[in-house]
């Protein structure tokens, strides 16, 4: 038993270690020697960088918020025409990347865009290019993230809003609240901890955004990363950006808690929790919810979905030009092998760390998951940074040959980072699942006669089936959005949907651009639409 328990341990012990090692590279990276690029851009654009950075980031922050938080209000509290379509469809915005809704935005409004294109069907010839708005620059970024990234907030702050008690409600009316009041001062207020939790994710999204942000040419520290290391050459550079940015994350965190303090957002009632009714709209009020919940949908999906679906009819020879097949094969293989990947070495781990009861273990375990909090740009150069010393001082001493071509530009590099970045998604889907078996089934079974392999392997894989599908599903959908990592890492002449997507548009080719992004939204769209039945649940 004691020979198991180490083994269980020290492989549970391996993994934590494995995900933590790129992690680290970023800080120790920092105290490297750079080149004269670090001078120069910190006498130039390092300010702006920074500047552009919190200036993003705190516009898609409110309007993430007000769009989310609107949205989950009205289909958790009212009833309305398509309140039930609009309370799975508002998540189909997961579907849509900010670097294809950029894509979307620019072609739509440009000179001789869509926008031309309908005014002029439907009133003739004119010069209508100087009477449609521009949507570019920061400005088209911050449209791009928000439509894209505002589900976070509308899940979790909808499941916030589902369990609040009728007890909550009943008090504000006691208090002689308005409807008004009773939002701000109790609502929104029991509802912190998942608003908080949404706009977090947004967060770590936005600051880790590349293909929006390198879309619209804004200077930002993911580009400043991304550039250093590509343009210029100076990986060392590369990791101090990536240090800045990530105390940048870490400080959101720290000051977030801090201003928490003491609060506490449950409510001790008598009587336990009383399931609320949702009202029914009508007149005015029931058209104004069908509105904005309509026009928020139409503008995330419906938009992007259109928009790419009209070049691809327009210009059929982009559909035909494309090796849609050798797409599909290069996404699926990557899905497949991540995910095998990640959902064995996660059972592994929680596996570990439910039967060694190790408070060491536990804490690194913890610490693990924080590669989903780091850009995949900062995940991808901490990786190459790690390989190439590792190459230099220990292989290479040794007298072994090179192992950069092994990691570097291959699958295994690629399934390697794509483990650190999403494997908090993996642990954390497989620990919700393992805090439902309570510690009694293993007594039970060890009381039987079953080892603890046979208890992990008969016993709770079977009960976990659930959690790993919902997993893959979710591991699934990260890697076909997922860019920078794919773009740095990905071996010669291998593309996905997302890169494909990424180079045309790069090259200005935004009708080519059409396809591959048209295929990459409909087949997260399908992800979404499995995924919808476990985050959507109400009981």
């Amino acid at each position: 038993m004691f020979k198991t328990l180490n083994i269980w341990f020290v492989l549970s012990l391996l993994v934590s270690i494995g995900v933590l090692i790129p992690i680290f590279t970023v800080f120790f990276s920092f105290f490297e020697n750079t080149s004269n690029y670090y001078q120069i851009l910190k006498e130039t654009f390092l300010v702006e960088y920074i500047f552009n950075s919190i200036i993003l980031l705190i516009s898609v922050l409110i309007l993430t918020f007000i769009i989310g938080t609107g949205c989950a209000y009205l289909v958790s509290f009212y009833k309305f025409p398509l309140s039930n379509f609009f309370k799975w469809a508002l998540i189909l915005s997961f579907a849509v990347p900010p670097y294809i809704y950029a894509y979307s935005l620019t072609a739509f409004f440009e000179n001789y865009g869509t926008a031309f294109t309908i005014l002029k069907n439907l009133f003739g010839e004119a010069n209508y290019n100087q009477n449609i708005p521009k949507f570019d620059g920061i400005f088209g970024a911050i449209l791009s993230l928000s439509f894209s990234l505002y589900a976070y907030v509308y899940i979790l702050t909808r499941a916030s809003f589902l369990y609040q008690s009728q007890n909550l409600i009943d008090l504000g009316r006691n208090l002689g609240f308005s409807k008004f009041k009773s939002i701000f001062s109790l609502i929104l207020p029991s509802a912190r901890p998942a608003i908080v939790a949404g706009l977090s994710l947004v967060a770590m999204e936005t600051l880790a955004e590349f293909g929006a942000v390198d879309f619209f040419s804004i200077n930002t520290l993911t580009t400043g990363i991304y550039n250093s290391w590509i343009t210029f050459d100076d990986l060392a550079f590369s990791n101090r950006l990536s240090f800045f940015l990530l105390l940048f994350i870490f400080a959101l965190f720290i000051l977030e808690n801090l201003s928490r303090k003491k609060a506490r957002y449950h409510l001790n009632v008598r009587g336990g929790f009383k399931q609320k009714e949702k009202i029914q709209l009508s007149g005015s009020k029931s058209f104004l919810a069908f509105i904005f919940c309509f026009t928020i949908f139409s503008l995330s999906f419906l938009f992007p979905l259109s928009q790419m679906l009209y070049w691809t009819i327009k210009f059929p020879e982009n559909l035909f030009d494309l090796d849609i097949i050798s797409l599909t094969l290069n996404t699926v293989y990557l899905v497949l092998l991540s995910s095998l990947v990640l959902i064995l070495f996660s059972l592994i781990s929680n596996y570990g760390n439910r039967v060694s009861k190790n408070k060491f273990l536990n804490f690194l375990s913890t610490l693990s998951i924080s590669g989903y909090a780091i850009p995949g740009v900062i995940l991808a150069v901490a990786f190459i940074t790690f390989i190439a010393w590792f190459d230099e001082n220990i292989v290479k001493a040794f007298g072994f040959l090179s192992i950069k071509k092994l990691f570097i530009g291959s699958i295994l590099g690629l399934i390697i980072v794509y483990f650190v970045r999403f494997y908090s998604l993996a642990f954390n889907g497989i620990k919700s699942g393992y805090e439902k078996i309570n510690m009694s089934v293993d007594e039970s079974s060890y009381l039987l006669g079953y080892s603890k392999k046979k208890t992990f392997l008969k016993i709770h894989i079977p009960f976990l089936r659930n959690s790993l599908l919902f997993v893959c599903i979710l591991i699934s959908l990260e890697i076909i959005r997922e860019l920078p990592i794919t773009l740095i890492l990905r071996p010669f002449n291998f593309e996905t949907f997302a890169t494909t997507a990424y180079i045309s548009a790069s090259e200005d080719l935004l009708e080519a651009a059409a396809v591959p992004s048209l295929f990459l939204i409909l087949i997260a769209s399908i992800f979404i639409m499995i995924t919808s039945k476990y985050i959507l649940r109400e009981k």
